[in-house]
């Protein structure tokens, strides 16, 4: 119904802002990705997804397409709502929340707060097709990066560090450089742990 709101940024938080548009204030939630993207300008434009429940009508708002795209996708799935997938897009950029998805990162997802092993794994199941489909994500490359975290982490766990710790230090190494060698991660990894 509402698409994207474009007018005068009165409020600004992490987690919502108020956006006058020709004399009305609509209260937008926004996720800490969003939050980070707007700038001190008086004038703003969000693009919005309008959720209607029962007990409430409330506004989402979000910098890019691709971020709404995600939040939508994440609130189709069992167990994720607007609060959750929120949460999710406040802790990992939509491109962490997209290749997670696309190489079955499991302990990625599970990494935010609110979500368990289950609801990762149904996140995983439910999305994985769709998001190779619509962000045409080579399989094989999907594959290939999470071969080579496999392999790191199973060298840093013969090395006698703890696997949970070791997941979260390989899965950031990873997001900031997608096509790092087993070398490289292992590397980097050490650095951090």
């Amino acid at each position: 119904m509402i698409t994207h709101i474009s007018g005068k940024l009165v409020e600004k938080s992490p987690t919502n802002v108020v956006v006058d548009c020709n004399g009305i204030g609509y209260f937008i939630h926004i996720s800490l990705h969003t939050f980070s993207q707007l700038t001190n300008d008086e004038h703003v434009k969000l693009l919005t997804h309008f959720q209607v429940k029962e007990d409430a009508h409330q506004l989402y708002g979000f910098a890019t397409s691709a971020e709404r795209e995600i939040f939508r996708l994440l609130i189709s799935v069992s167990g994720i709502g607007t609060n959750t997938a929120r949460t999710m897009l406040s802790s990992l950029t939509p491109k962490q929340v997209r290749e997670g998805i696309a190489t079955e990162d499991v302990a990625l997802i599970q990494s935010v707060k609110g979500i368990g092993l289950k609801t990762a794994q149904r996140v995983i199941i439910d999305l994985k097709d769709k998001v190779l489909k619509i962000y045409d994500i080579d399989e094989t490359v999907a594959l290939s990066n999470n071969t080579n975290k496999d392999e790191a982490l199973s060298a840093l766990e013969v090395l006698g560090f703890a696997k949970k710790q070791s997941d979260r230090v390989v899965a950031k190494i990873i997001a900031q450089q997608p096509n790092a060698t087993v070398e490289i991660i292992i590397k980097e990894a050490l650095k951090n742990l």
